[in-house]
């Protein structure tokens, strides 16, 4: 069980002094992504021109002519002559192209092509709105009126409020159907669109008006910070714990740990852990996250840059020893795939499911002044084994498809790889 030391700071030795994060911006396939974030300094005009015209040239001018320091600036270029080049081709293209040009599109399209020579499915460009998204769901949080709003045959509805949130306060219900936001007619718009315009700066104010029952009701709603669930948990026969994880957001340990100390309380004797469909998220989470479970001294993963492997080790007092199953899939995803090969690596879990996604990568990335974020690969992660996933997945030890009846009967009786993590704990 638990030790009953408390637990102390967590100070595990860091492969870089950065925070590493992980997104699947595309819903149609799972495209896990892993990347270093670094503070953003800011480009100089003149870093801004550099970069612009090396994704123009960049076919000629194979061979590593950029590299990015902690600082996210330009570090160097090859010689004067080729920088003196790059600037000339950047000025000629603006003064004598026969049309117009608007400067931020074509410093967007020549790093997005910088992103696209690299031919990595987890080197990219996300424009700002993409960076918008991918920052809350990474970070946990977001400034709004925490309602979820489907968009069904064209009726945007809400779906979902969140405990506490302003705009359950303000009284709005499931079931409402949105009409206007702000006087603007909601009427043939995206949900993305219809999202920009309710989301907001924390206690600014945003008018909705729905329709309930036939009647129309306006609501003028101030706007706070929400935060986002990402771990749920309950408790089957024979005191085995549940853990839900959806994704390593920036709160996401703070909130396992709350729902495993409400879990030990209630004196479970085993522990499911369930990260399918999880996609990854900040690596520092999964840090945090393993400790909690692994004894101190064992290594928590590896990393590899250039050949030159470095450890990371949990350094913290606190531990268990109960019996531990984790659930994966095919969307199990990086920081998932972490989790899960320590807990079977080193804590000696069982992994129950499908194999998982097989992303072993990590990407360095940073912010543009326009608020697109690029990102390109730099590392290998291993296992605690030294190991590498990338490619390969990590393979369950009972190997268990999902039963297709659970898709259109979504029921804990009718989800046979949970079925099976619970037989498994039971028999020990």
């Amino acid at each position: 069980m638990k030790d009953k030391e408390e637990k102390s700071k967590k100070t595990k030795k860091k492969v870089a002094s950065k925070e590493t994060k992980v997104v699947n911006p595309d819903d149609q396939e799972v495209q896990i992504k892993e990347i270093i974030v670094e503070k953003k300094v800011g480009f100089n005009y003149l870093e801004v021109i550099i970069i612009m015209v090396i994704a123009i040239l960049f076919g000629g001018f194979i061979g590593g002519l950029v590299t990015f320091s902690k600082t996210s600036k330009v570090q160097s270029i090859n010689k004067s002559k080729h920088l003196e080049e790059f600037v000339k081709t950047y000025q000629d293209i603006l003064d004598n192209y026969y049309q117009k040009l608007d400067e931020q599109k074509l410093l967007d399209a020549g790093i997005e092509g910088m992103m696209e020579y690299l031919d990595d499915n987890y080197s990219a460009y996300m424009d700002q709105n993409e960076s918008i998204s991918f920052n809350e769901q990474v970070d946990g949080n977001y400034s709004g009126i925490g309602a979820e709003i489907t968009l069904k045959d064209g009726i945007a509805s809400i779906t979902y409020l969140f405990e506490d949130s302003p705009a359950s306060k303000a009284g709005l219900q499931l079931g409402d159907v949105l009409q206007k936001i702000n006087d603007t007619n909601v009427e043939n718009l995206t949900i993305t669109e219809i999202s920009a315009l309710i989301k907001g700066s924390t206690n600014t104010t945003v008018k909705i008006q729905v329709k309930r029952n036939d009647q129309l009701l306006d609501f003028e709603i101030k706007r706070a910070k929400v935060e986002l669930t990402s771990v749920t948990s309950k408790i089957y026969d024979n005191n085995i714990g549940y853990l839900k994880l959806n994704i390593f957001a920036a709160n996401t340990e703070k909130q396992l740990e709350k729902e495993l100390n409400k879990l030990e309380k209630e004196n479970i004797k085993s522990l499911i852990i369930d990260v399918r469909d999880n996609p990854g998220g900040h690596l520092s989470q999964v840090e945090e996250i393993l400790s909690l479970f692994i004894e101190k001294g064992k290594i928590l993963y590896q990393i590899e840059t250039k050949g030159i492997k470095e450890a990371t080790f949990d350094t913290t007092k606190t531990k268990r020893d109960y019996p531990i199953v984790v659930l994966t899939n095919q969307s199990s995803a990086s920081a998932s795939e972490i989790l899960a090969v320590a807990m079977k690596e080193v804590y000696g879990a069982t992994l129950v499911g499908m194999k998982t996604f097989g992303k072993g990568t990590v990407q360095h990335a940073y912010e543009l002044s326009s608020g697109a974020t690029i990102k390109y690969t730099t590392q290998l992660w291993l296992t605690p084994n030294g190991d590498s996933i990338d490619k390969k997945g990590v393979n369950p030890d009972i190997e268990v498809e999902l039963d297709e009846g659970y898709y259109t009967n979504p029921i804990d009786t009718m989800d046979n790889q949970l079925q099976m993590a619970i037989k498994v704990l039971n028999e020990k």
